[in-house]
């Protein structure tokens, strides 16, 4: 398998940081979707705590990174946030306490990220591959969640 540097966001708090996140070529979902367009899967829900262990089911989600507010254009290499949505207790995954962090006082539980999340960076607008995160990509994923709900 391939990887290329993404970055997670620890649910339980511990300081972000990079992991190699791995694509493969099985198992390819038909259709145009960002992630899928680069011909390969990620598999984010390696790093993802008490995901669903379901064969032949994606237990994750993802939201486009593509501009942040009041930009007139969107990034020359967007990014991808996956999230889990299909725990292995059937129960809700913890609040994310280090986007808690990030967004201080303007935290609100109804719209509060949840589980650990991994985003990856695209390397053009039409998401044909992967390109490594560096932590120079940090303030720019750090703005987004500090003015983006968790999608429903």
């Amino acid at each position: 398998m391939t990887t290329f540097d993404a970055i997670v966001l620890p649910a339980d708090g511990r300081p972000p940081h990079l992991v190699p996140l791995m694509i493969s070529v099985h198992g390819i979902p038909p259709g145009e979707a960002e992630p899928y367009r680069c011909r390969r899967v990620p598999h984010p829900e390696v790093y993802m705590e008490y995901i669903a262990k379901t064969p032949g089911l994606q237990t994750w989600r993802y939201d486009l990174i593509e501009a942040l507010d009041g930009m007139l254009n969107k990034f020359p290499f967007p990014y991808i946030a996956f999230y889990p949505i299909l725990s292995s207790d059937g129960m809700p995954f913890p609040v994310n306490k280090c986007i808690r962090e990030f967004k201080g006082e303007r935290y609100d539980q109804a719209s509060a990220w949840r589980g650990s999340i991994v985003i990856a960076k695209y390397k053009d607008i039409h998401y044909s591959g992967m390109m490594d995160f560096s932590m120079a990509d940090f303030p720019i994923i750090k703005n987004y969640f500090i003015t983006h709900p968790a999608p429903l």
